[in-house]
């Protein structure tokens, strides 16, 4: 039963039929799910009226897959669930460790932006800034500018970690 299923379109919220088309099921089995995986909770509006955001359009093509493409019953299902949600949270704790004792060596090396500087990131920076310079001057040829690469300005603890979080909130919707 693998088909292929369509894209998620970007809007921040689904009717659950436009959830039953993208996910190739019928509203009332999504219905029936929403009793069976606690996880699964779209947001009622008027007249119980459900809308369902991207997170839980992702839930339910995981849900479905784990039902129908892999063949694990309801109760198998909701314990996959459960066991990889688990795993998340334990291996977002475990990079979470890792990236403050990596964070903290920085610190105590110096700057975190001589850190962050990377071979890659001053070619692109270069041929960024080169593309730009190109006048009939110099007949295409970057200018000396040009191939010098910018120094990131150090960043500051706060900082970092208001970046991190902001990424793990981005990251964390199971």
């Amino acid at each position: 039963m693998n088909t292929v299923l369509p894209p998620i379109p970007a809007k921040r919220y689904f009717t659950i039929g436009e959830v039953a088309e993208l996910c190739g099921v019928k509203p009332h089995v999504l219905r029936y799910w929403e009793q069976e995986f606690t996880q699964l909770r779209p947001m009622k509006r008027r007249g119980n009226r459900r809308y369902y955001q991207h997170h839980e359009v992702l839930m339910v093509r995981r849900i479905r897959d784990l039902l129908y493409d892999q063949g694990f019953t309801i109760s198998g299902a909701r314990n996959r669930l459960q066991e990889l949600a688990h795993a998340g949270r334990a291996g977002a704790e475990q990079l979470e460790a890792a990236d403050a004792a990596a964070l903290e060596e920085l610190l105590e090396a110096g700057s975190v932006g001589d850190a962050l500087e990377s071979p890659a990131r001053n070619a692109d920076v270069a041929a960024a800034t080169s593309h730009g310079t190109n006048n009939d001057n110099n007949n295409g040829a970057a200018t000396p500018e040009a191939d010098t690469p910018r120094q990131l300005a150090p960043l500051s603890l706060p900082a970092i970690r208001k970046e991190l979080q902001e990424i793990r909130a981005l990251l964390s919707w199971v």
